[in-house]
Protein backbone atom coordinates (compact mmCIF):
# COMPACT_ATOMS: atom_id res chain seq x y z
CA UNK A 1 0.00 0.00 0.00
CA UNK A 2 1.40 3.71 -1.12
CA UNK A 3 0.57 6.59 1.38
CA UNK A 4 1.18 10.22 0.17
CA UNK A 5 4.24 11.51 1.32
CA UNK A 6 3.74 13.57 4.38
CA UNK A 7 7.08 15.50 4.56
CA UNK A 8 8.02 15.83 1.07
CA UNK A 9 4.41 16.49 -1.37
CA UNK A 10 6.22 19.46 -3.04
CA UNK A 11 9.36 17.71 -3.91
CA UNK A 12 7.43 14.43 -4.47
CA UNK A 13 4.63 16.34 -7.00
CA UNK A 14 7.53 18.12 -8.80
CA UNK A 15 9.33 14.92 -9.76
CA UNK A 16 6.50 12.93 -10.71
CA UNK A 17 5.47 15.55 -13.16
CA UNK A 18 8.66 15.75 -14.51
CA UNK A 19 9.49 11.81 -15.10
CA UNK A 20 12.45 12.01 -13.12
CA UNK A 21 12.44 8.27 -11.72
CA UNK A 22 15.88 8.46 -9.87
CA UNK A 23 14.84 11.84 -8.33
CA UNK A 24 11.50 10.71 -7.64
CA UNK A 25 12.58 7.52 -5.99
CA UNK A 26 14.90 9.17 -3.81
CA UNK A 27 12.60 11.50 -2.55
CA UNK A 28 10.15 8.69 -1.92
CA UNK A 29 13.14 7.40 0.37
CA UNK A 30 13.64 10.49 2.29
CA UNK A 31 9.83 11.06 3.04
CA UNK A 32 10.16 7.77 4.44
CA UNK A 33 13.53 8.18 6.87
CA UNK A 34 11.77 11.82 7.44
CA UNK A 35 8.84 9.88 8.85
CA UNK A 36 10.45 7.49 10.55
CA UNK A 37 12.50 10.78 11.99
CA UNK A 38 9.22 12.08 13.05
CA UNK A 39 7.64 8.93 15.46
CA UNK A 40 11.46 8.87 17.25
CA UNK A 41 11.34 12.73 17.77
CA UNK A 42 7.64 12.63 19.08
CA UNK A 43 8.75 9.46 21.58
CA UNK A 44 11.76 10.84 22.62
CA UNK A 45 13.97 8.28 21.51
CA UNK A 46 17.75 8.44 20.25
CA UNK A 47 17.15 6.07 17.65
CA UNK A 48 19.13 5.12 14.55
CA UNK A 49 15.84 6.97 12.34
CA UNK A 50 17.37 9.95 13.68
CA UNK A 51 20.55 9.62 12.78
CA UNK A 52 19.75 7.88 9.65
CA UNK A 53 17.62 11.19 7.98
CA UNK A 54 21.07 13.49 8.03
CA UNK A 55 22.65 11.33 4.90
CA UNK A 56 19.16 10.48 3.43
CA UNK A 57 19.00 14.59 3.08
CA UNK A 58 22.66 14.55 1.36
CA UNK A 59 21.32 11.85 -1.02
CA UNK A 60 18.72 13.58 -2.21
CA UNK A 61 20.69 16.82 -2.76
CA UNK A 62 22.92 14.88 -4.52
CA UNK A 63 20.24 13.57 -6.80
CA UNK A 64 18.73 16.98 -7.27
CA UNK A 65 22.21 18.29 -8.73
CA UNK A 66 22.05 15.03 -11.37
CA UNK A 67 18.87 16.03 -12.36
CA UNK A 68 19.06 19.82 -12.72
CA UNK A 69 22.89 19.41 -13.98
CA UNK A 70 25.56 19.80 -11.67
CA UNK A 71 26.65 23.17 -14.18
CA UNK A 72 23.41 24.60 -13.55
CA UNK A 73 23.40 23.83 -9.91
CA UNK A 74 26.39 25.45 -9.16
CA UNK A 75 26.25 28.82 -11.66
CA UNK A 76 22.14 29.64 -12.66
CA UNK A 77 20.79 27.49 -9.72
CA UNK A 78 23.77 28.68 -6.74
CA UNK A 79 21.07 30.78 -4.98
CA UNK A 80 18.20 27.78 -4.84
CA UNK A 81 20.90 25.10 -3.76
CA UNK A 82 22.06 27.56 -0.80
CA UNK A 83 18.15 27.99 -0.03
CA UNK A 84 18.13 23.84 0.18
CA UNK A 85 21.92 23.58 1.76
CA UNK A 86 19.85 26.40 4.21
CA UNK A 87 16.82 24.52 5.21
CA UNK A 88 19.03 21.31 5.56
CA UNK A 89 21.18 22.84 8.02
CA UNK A 90 17.45 24.06 9.88
CA UNK A 91 16.51 20.52 9.79
CA UNK A 92 19.39 18.78 11.05
CA UNK A 93 19.42 21.73 13.89
CA UNK A 94 15.85 20.22 15.14
CA UNK A 95 16.73 17.09 14.77
CA UNK A 96 19.92 17.21 17.46
CA UNK A 97 17.65 19.73 19.17
CA UNK A 98 15.04 16.87 19.38
CA UNK A 99 12.04 19.43 18.80
CA UNK A 100 9.32 18.23 16.73
CA UNK A 101 7.97 21.70 15.94
CA UNK A 102 11.06 22.83 14.82
CA UNK A 103 11.50 19.42 12.96
CA UNK A 104 7.90 19.85 11.01
CA UNK A 105 8.18 23.32 10.56
CA UNK A 106 11.55 23.55 8.79
CA UNK A 107 10.81 20.17 6.71
CA UNK A 108 7.84 22.70 5.33
CA UNK A 109 10.97 25.38 4.32
CA UNK A 110 13.13 22.55 2.98
CA UNK A 111 10.47 20.78 0.66
CA UNK A 112 9.70 23.99 -1.01
CA UNK A 113 13.35 24.56 -1.07
CA UNK A 114 13.82 21.48 -2.94
CA UNK A 115 10.81 21.63 -5.20
CA UNK A 116 11.38 25.35 -6.31
CA UNK A 117 14.90 23.83 -6.94
CA UNK A 118 13.68 21.09 -9.41
CA UNK A 119 11.15 22.82 -11.38
CA UNK A 120 13.30 26.27 -11.94
CA UNK A 121 15.97 25.03 -13.26
CA UNK A 122 15.24 25.12 -17.36
CA UNK A 123 13.92 21.96 -19.16
CA UNK A 124 16.48 22.78 -21.82
CA UNK A 125 19.43 21.89 -19.73
CA UNK A 126 17.96 18.81 -18.02
CA UNK A 127 19.70 15.83 -19.56
CA UNK A 128 17.14 13.83 -21.36
CA UNK A 129 19.10 10.43 -20.87
CA UNK A 130 21.60 9.89 -17.77
CA UNK A 131 24.56 10.27 -18.25
CA UNK A 132 24.11 12.30 -21.45
CA UNK A 133 24.37 16.03 -21.76
CA UNK A 134 21.04 18.23 -21.43
CA UNK A 135 20.96 21.09 -24.48
CA UNK A 136 21.27 20.20 -28.02
CA UNK A 137 24.49 22.14 -28.23
CA UNK A 138 25.82 20.37 -25.92
CA UNK A 139 24.83 17.20 -27.66
CA UNK A 140 26.77 18.90 -30.69
CA UNK A 141 23.81 19.57 -33.10
CA UNK A 142 20.91 22.34 -33.39
CA UNK A 143 19.74 20.78 -36.22
CA UNK A 144 16.54 18.56 -36.69
CA UNK A 145 16.63 15.51 -38.40
CA UNK A 146 14.89 15.49 -41.72
CA UNK A 147 11.82 14.01 -41.50
CA UNK A 148 10.47 10.83 -44.00
CA UNK A 149 7.68 12.18 -46.29
CA UNK A 150 4.18 11.67 -45.42
CA UNK A 151 1.19 10.39 -47.38
CA UNK A 152 -1.37 12.61 -48.73
CA UNK A 153 -4.65 12.75 -47.05
CA UNK A 154 -7.84 12.70 -48.53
Amino acid sequence: MHRAPAFLPLTVDAAARLDAGLLLRQALVTDRAADECWTALLAGCGTAARRGLAPQLRRLSEATSEHVGVRWWFAEGTGHRRRVASAQENLEDAIADGDGQEFALAFVGYDHAMASAVVACPRRTRPSVPGQPGTAAERGSLRRQPRAPQGRRT
